[in-house]
C-alpha cells in the first residue's frame, strides 16, 4: 500500500518519484489539495497553459468511459515534451482506468487527480494505494505546527515579523482550508507592509472571515442562549459550505471580547460605552444579543467558556472529520449553559 504520511509526503512533494506518476490528493482541505495540484503541475510540464502540455478532465465524465484516461495517458505530444492530466474526481468512479494505467509504462506523463473526503473503502482510493506506479496523499486541515510554518513563510517572504500575542490570535484564526489561510496572510502582509511587525490590532483590524455577518447569528444565538437559533443558523452554514473551524474561531474572538467587556463592567463602565467604543465596534443590529450574553456570563465563566472554545478548536484539528459535530455540540452547550446566569 503506497499512503503516504508525515514527512513522506514533503519529500514526495519536493521531488516527486517518476516512477510513481500517478498522484491522488484528496481530503477535507479543498485549499491544500489545489496547492499541492497546481505544485505538482507546474513542475510536471514546461507550460501549465498550454492545452497540449496540461490536460484537464472531469471524474464524472470519465466514469462513463474510463479507457478516455488510459488514450490521453499514452498520447505523444505532437511537438514533444513533458505532459500531465488534471482530474477532478466526482462522485462517481473511474478506478477502472487507474487499474489499466497501473500496469502501463508512462513516459513523460504525471497524472494527478484531486478529490474531497475518501474512505478507505472508496474505489479510487483503493485503486490508487494498490497500485505501484502511483500514491495516495491525504490532505487534512492544517494543525499548529503547519500554520506556523505557514505564517513564518508568508511573513518572511514580505520581510516582516509577528508579535507572540499576534501569532497566538492569528494562529487561531487560520485553518480549514490552506488557500483560504494563505489568503489572509498575504492580505495581512500588504496592510503591515513597512511596519516590520505584525500587532495584534493588525490581526484583528484584517483578518475578519470568522465576523463576517453571516456568523453572527450562530455566535449571537450561543451567548444569548439561543440553542434554536444555534442550530438553524448552523446548519445554514454547513450547506453553504462554511468550514466549521471558522465558527468557532469567531466565538473564541466574541468570548474574548466578552470577557474584557465583563471585567470593565464590573468596574463601573456602561455597557452602552462599551458597545459605542469597545472592539470590534458592535453593529446596532446585534447590541440586543451581546447585552444579553453580558447579562447572562460573569468574566470568571466566560474564562471557562473561552478555555471550552479553545479544546474544541484543538480536537477539530485532530478529528477532523468530525469538526462539524465538535462545533455544534461545543455552541449548544455554551447556548444551554447561558440560561443559568451568573
Amino acid at each position: 500500500m503506497v499512503a503516504l504520511r508525515g514527512k513522506e509526503i514533503d519529500a514526495f512533494l519536493a521531488r516527486p518519484d517518476s516512477g510513481r506518476p500517478i498522484i491522488l490528493l484528496y481530503g477535507p482541505d479543498a485549499g491544500l489539495v489545489r496547492e499541492r495540484a497546481d505544485a505538482l503541475l507546474a513542475s510536471a510540464v514546461d507550460d501549465p497553459n498550454d492545452p497540449f502540455s496540461l490536460v484537464r478532465l472531469d471524474g464524472d465524465e470519465l466514469s462513463a468511459e474510463p479507457s478516455r484516461l488510459v488514450d490521453e495517458a499514452m498520447t505523444v505530444p505532437l511537438f514533444g515534451g513533458r505532459r500531465a492530466i488534471r482530474v477532478r474526481a466526482g462522485s462517481r468512479s473511474f478506478a477502472g482506468g487507474i487499474d489499466t494505467l497501473a500496469e502501463m509504462p508512462l513516459k513523460d506523463c504525471r497524472i494527478v487527480i484531486e478529490a474531497g473526503e475518501l474512505r478507505p473503502e472508496s474505489p479510487l482510493r483503493k485503486a490508487c494505494e494498490r497500485a505501484k506506479t502511483a500514491v495516495a496523499i491525504a490532505c487534512y486541515p492544517d494543525g499548529e505546527r503547519d500554520l506556523a510554518r505557514l505564517i513564518d513563510e508568508e511573513f518572511r517572504s514580505s520581510n516582516l515579523r509577528i508579535a507572540s500575542d499576534a501569532r497566538a490570535v492569528l494562529t487561531a484564526l487560520l485553518g480549514g482550508d490552506r488557500q483560504a489561510s494563505r489568503n489572509e496572510l498575504r492580505k495581512l502582509a500588504l496592510y503591515a507592509h513597512g511596519k516590520g511587525e505584525v500587532s495584534i490590532e493588525d490581526v484583528m483590524a484584517v483578518v475578519a472571515d470568522a465576523s463576517e455577518l453571516k456568523l453572527d447569528p450562530i455566535v449571537d444565538g450561543a451567548f444569548a442562549g439561543r440553542p434554536d437559533l444555534v442550530e438553524s443558523e448552523f446548519a445554514k452554514a454547513m450547506i453553504a459550505g462554511t468550514y466549521p473551524g471558522v465558527i468557532i474561531s469567531a466565538a473564541q474572538r466574541q468570548a474574548a471580547w466578552l470577557h474584557k467587556s465583563a471585567l470593565a463592567v464590573a468596574e463601573g463602565t456602561p455597557v452602552s460605552t462599551l458597545l459605542e467604543s469597545g472592539y470590534p465596534r458592535v453593529h446596532f443590529s446585534r447590541k440586543g444579543a451581546v447585552e444579553a450574553a453580558l447579562r447572562n456570563f460573569s468574566a470568571a465563566r466566560l474564562v471557562a467558556i473561552i478555555e471550552q472554545l479553545a479544546t474544541a478548536a484543538l480536537d477539530m484539528r485532530k478529528q477532523a472529520s468530525l469538526a462539524s459535530a465538535i462545533a455544534q455540540r461545543t455552541l449548544l452547550s455554551i447556548a444551554a449553559n447561558a440560561k443559568r446566569r451568573g
